[in-house]
């Protein structure tokens, strides 16, 4: 595995997994969590419920922080009225 990569162990579907992710979506991901007032663990079973089943787990994670960043921008774009 490389260096830039974390390796996380969490239960899924009552079964043991491991996800490696850099730092930053780690980061991003537990933002969110705490803003939607779950777990990470909670969060990431969410995440793997809704990939499709050719999709990766590591990559369907990149993609909903990175979706979830957009979102932020785009409120943070909107003007107040």
């Amino acid at each position: 595995m490389s260096r830039h990569l974390r390796k996380r162990s969490l239960i899924l579907a009552g079964h043991d997994t491991s996800v490696a992710l850099e730092s930053a979506f780690w980061n991003t991901l537990e933002d969110i969590a705490n803003q939607q007032k779950q777990t990470l663990p909670q969060l990431v079973t969410k995440v793997d419920a809704a990939r499709s089943p050719e999709q990766s787990l590591a990559s369907a994670l990149r993609v909903y922080a990175l979706e979830w960043l957009k979102q932020q921008l785009s409120i943070s774009a909107t003007p107040c009225t």
